[in-house]
């Protein structure tokens, strides 16, 4: 199915625009998706037999491998993940006020370079209305089979010394639907947006998103939800590791390495669509996102969860990733250029490594190039 995607379909998707391509294949997912038996054809078709169970923040997971924030913004598609085999998907990002995002066109790709340029500025229904859908999508369809997170973002209209009730509220909106919370503080889209991962910025939101979670806990009778932060590969090392020390004294499950980039190095200037202003991910940044790994993995003794994002194509990208340190990974441009199939294919390949390192269990994969250091 991988080799009929790349060779028909993407191309015929290539010739749309690219954010009404994504939108249709949404739209396309949500309804098969929601049918029981479409819903099980797609299974049949996409999902893997191979199991590679692990248990990350006290959840448990059928896999390592599941979905990147920024593909399904609104949740539309959430049966519709389950069913093509991954473990977990991220919705939104979500802010606390209903946007539309920035102007259009703001998402560009470049097949050579297997990247994109998104500069959506998390257009999205809001917390409000995202919480009258999770509790519509609940009601009719029962909770998901898969781990639902959300990706918190900032509204526009917030100013940044108000961020922390900007995201500690859309938190408590969602908590009930939620099993995993992403602070992003790393998206290039919305102005001054990154200035909140300073380190003081960043404790006063964590602290309010963790006070919600703590209130919203003792109402609910429930353990916290694990709280993780996403961070952008533009920092310095010396920044990744104050922002990692903060989250880990504020109470954090975790951290997400990395958002997109906004840099544009070499060969990449001679691509019209990746000149564009915005957010790059895919290959590109595969590199990049795999040292920031690698670097926390080694700062916190691999003692702090880390998913890893950023430019995973194959299975020999994942296994990278995780011998690198990271616990679970995601994609997004990776199902753009490699297809639904993208997860089986990963979750085959990553079997297959364990076989071919005599290991039994994906979490002793995890930090293993560390460990033959």
């Amino acid at each position: 199915m991988g080799t009929i995607y790349r060779n028909i379909l993407r191309p015929m998707l290539a010739l749309q625009d690219s954010e009404n391509a994504h939108s249709r294949t949404i739209n396309m997912l949500r309804r098969f998706g929601n049918n029981k038996l479409t819903r099980f054809m797609i299974s049949v078709i996409y999902k893997s037999n191979k199991r590679l169970p692990i248990t990350v923040f006290g959840q448990d997971y059928i896999h390592p491998f599941g979905l990147a924030a920024g593909m399904d913004k609104k949740g539309e598609a959430i049966n519709g993940w389950g069913s093509l085999g991954l473990s977990f998907a991220e919705i939104g990002g979500i802010t606390m006020l209903e946007q539309s995002g920035n102007p259009k066109p703001r998402m560009f790709r470049s097949n050579n370079h297997k990247a994109l340029v998104n500069r959506m500025g998390f257009n999205n229904p809001g917390s409000e209305k995202m919480r009258s859908a999770f509790e519509n999508h609940f009601a009719k369809f029962g909770k998901p089979e898969i781990p639902i997170w959300v990706n918190l973002g900032k509204s526009k209209l917030t100013e940044n010394e108000d961020a922390h009730s900007d995201y500690s509220t859309t938190l408590g909106r969602l908590w009930e639907f939620t099993d995993v919370f992403v602070i992003n503080v790393s998206s290039p889209n919305t102005p001054n947006l990154r200035d909140l991962q300073g380190v003081e910025q960043l404790r006063i939101i964590i602290e309010a998103c963790q006070k919600m979670n703590q209130e919203k806990s003792a109402k609910f009778s429930s353990s916290l939800k694990p709280l993780l932060v996403k961070v952008a590969p533009d920092m310095s090392l010396e920044q990744l590791e104050d922002i990692v020390t903060v989250a880990i004294e504020c109470g954090c499950s975790g951290i997400v390495a990395t958002n997109t980039t906004v840099t544009r190095v070499g060969e990449l200037s001679g691509d019209k669509n990746l000149q564009e202003s915005g957010g790059l991910s895919g290959v590109p940044l595969r590199t990049t996102s795999t040292e920031f790994i690698k670097h926390i993995y080694r700062f916190t003794d691999g003692n702090f969860p880390i998913i890893g994002v950023g430019g995973i194509m194959t299975a020999d990208d994942a296994w990278e990733k995780i011998t690198a340190g990271a616990t679970l990974l995601q994609a997004y441009s990776g199902f753009v250029f490699e297809g639904p199939s993208l997860g089986s294919s990963v979750v085959k390949g990553l079997s297959k490594k364990l076989k071919q390192h005599g290991l039994s269990r994906i979490e002793d994969a995890v930090g293993l190039m560390h460990k033959a250091e």
